[in-house]
C-alpha cells in the first residue's frame, strides 16, 4: 500500500469537491494502492470555538455581499459537476472546526476516518448542521458507528487539542498553504481539487510501477 495523505478541513468546500473526484477514481480503480489518513488544516485557526454568523463571516472575508456571491459562484459550479449539493442557504453559521478535527483524529484509531470526514462534509455542505457543536459531533461519530459515550467523555477534555494545533501549524511550515493538499508516498505533493482523470492517471501509473517491480 502506499500512503495518500490528504490535508483538508471540512469546511472547505474544494476539499469536499476534490474528496468527490478522489472518490470517483477510486471507485473505479477497486484495486487501487492507496492507504489514505486525512491530516489537520484549519482554514479559520483563530475562529472563536463558537463559530460565527456565516454571513457575517463571508462578507467580512470577500468584501461585502457581492464579492461572496461572486466568490462562491466556481464553487456551486464545480460542486454541481461533480454530483455534489451545496446547500449555502442552510449554512447559518462558520464553525471552528478544532473539534471536528479532534474527532476525524479519534476516528483514524478505530479506522473510521474517510466515514467520518464524508458525513462532516455532508453535514455541513447539505444538512447545514453546525459542526463546531459537540453534540452534532458527537451524533456523526454515532452514526458512523463510533462510540459516541466516549467521544462525548474526550469532548469534556481538550484531549488532543494541542497536538492538532501543532499537526496544523507544521503543515504550513512544510509549505501547505491551501487546503485541499495531497501527498503520495510523503514525496510527491498534489494541489488543489484534482480532476477525475489525473488520479486516475496517477493510479494506472503506480500500478505500472508496482508491476515493474515484480
Amino acid at each position: 500500500m502506499i500512503k495518500l495523505y490528504i490535508f483538508s478541513d471540512p469546511v472547505c468546500p474544494w476539499c469536499y469537491i476534490g474528496k468527490a473526484r478522489l472518490d470517483a477514481a477510486l471507485l473505479q480503480r477497486p484495486n487501487h494502492p492507496f492507504d489514505i489518513e486525512w491530516h489537520p488544516f484549519m482554514l479559520n485557526p483563530d475562529m472563536p470555538r463558537e463559530g460565527m454568523d456565516r454571513r457575517a463571516y463571508l462578507e467580512a472575508k470577500f468584501g461585502g455581499k457581492e464579492g461572496a456571491v461572486q466568490a462562491y459562484l466556481p464553487v456551486q459550479k464545480e460542486a454541481e459537476a461533480s454530483g455534489l449539493e451545496i446547500n449555502l442557504d442552510g449554512m447559518a453559521r462558520t464553525p471552528s472546526t478544532i473539534d471536528a478535527h479532534r474527532l476525524i483524529h479519534w476516528a483514524h484509531l478505530e479506522g473510521r476516518q474517510t466515514a467520518i470526514v464524508s458525513k462532516l462534509f455532508h453535514a455541513y455542505f447539505v444538512d447545514g448542521r453546525d459542526i463546531g457543536d459537540r453534540a452534532v459531533l458527537a451524533d456523526i461519530a454515532e452514526d458512523a458507528e463510533m462510540d459516541r459515550a466516549m467521544v462525548e467523555r474526550l469532548f469534556e477534555t481538550e484531549a488532543d487539542t494541542d497536538d492538532i494545533r501543532a499537526r496544523d501549524i507544521d503543515a504550513r511550515e512544510k509549505g501547505v498553504n491551501a487546503v485541499p493538499t495531497f501527498v503520495i508516498a510523503n514525496q510527491h505533493v498534489v494541489p488543489g481539487a484534482q480532476p477525475t482523470d489525473l488520479w486516475l492517471n496517477v493510479i494506472d501509473e503506480l500500478a505500472g510501477q508496482v508491476e515493474g517491480e515484480a
